[in-house]
C-alpha cells in the first residue's frame, strides 16, 4: 500500500510541475504576441506614413516645378503640338 501511495505521489508531483511549466510557456507565449501585435500597429502606422509621403513626393504639381525649375523644361507652343488620331 505504502508503494502505491508513493507512486500516487510521483504522480500527483508530475502532474503539478507539468501544470506549472504549460502556465508558463503559455504566459510568455502571450508576452510575445502582445509585443508582436504592438510592433504590427506600429508598422501599420509606419506604412500608412509612407503612402502619404510618396503620394506627396508623387504629386503633379511637384513634378510639374521641379521639371520647370530643374530641368528647365516648358510647356510647348500651340505650334509645336501635332493630334495624332487613331484608327479602328
Amino acid at each position: 500500500m505504502a508503494r502505491v501511495n508513493l507512486i500516487l505521489l510521483l504522480l500527483a508531483v508530475a502532474c503539478a510541475l507539468s501544470t506549472v511549466n504549460a502556465n508558463h510557456r503559455a504566459r510568455k507565449l502571450f508576452v510575445e504576441l502582445e509585443r508582436e501585435q504592438g510592433r504590427m500597429r506600429s508598422l501599420e502606422v509606419e506604412w500608412g506614413q509612407l503612402q502619404l509621403e510618396q503620394s506627396t513626393w508623387a504629386g503633379s504639381a511637384r513634378i510639374e516645378k521641379i521639371a520647370r525649375d530643374k530641368l528647365r523644361m516648358k510647356p510647348p507652343a500651340a505650334a509645336q503640338i501635332i493630334v495624332i488620331e487613331a484608327t479602328k
